[in-house]
């Protein structure tokens, strides 16, 4: 994989809990994110709801052909993490986000794993 990575992020996430503050949490992951990024290969796209409320902040990662990972149980502190993982992820000759090397919350903060849309499960 060597195309760029992509991190959407949730802006309207407000955390497990959370009452309903301004700025909301996973806007400030946004912006948090959107300046780890600035001046890498990673887009950053804000969306609104992954609905994944009860475990947000949330945020996703994908490259093309790649498998897509969400995450939830994130916050600003977490930006970093999620450019690392993105650019192990469109590094990932499998389309596979590697284990080993991975940001420690990108292993526990893992929500889902989904195939690309041409993907073909091939029996063993």
């Amino acid at each position: 994989m060597t195309a760029a990575p992509i991190v959407y992020v949730c802006i309207t996430c407000r955390g497990a809990g959370a009452s309903d503050v301004e700025p909301r949490p996973g806007a400030l992951l946004a912006e948090a994110v959107e300046r780890v990024a600035a001046g890498t290969e990673v887009t950053v796209r804000r969306l609104r709801c992954f609905a994944n409320c009860s475990r947000g902040p949330s945020a996703a990662m994908r490259a093309n052909g790649s498998w897509t990972y969400v995450f939830g149980g994130l916050d600003e502190q977490n930006a970093g993490a999620l450019i690392e993982g993105a650019r192990m992820l469109a590094a990932a000759g499998n389309g596979i986000l590697p284990w080993r090397g991975r940001p420690d919350i990108l292993k526990r903060g893992l929500i889902a794993r989904v195939p690309p849309l041409d993907f073909q499960e091939v029996d063993q």
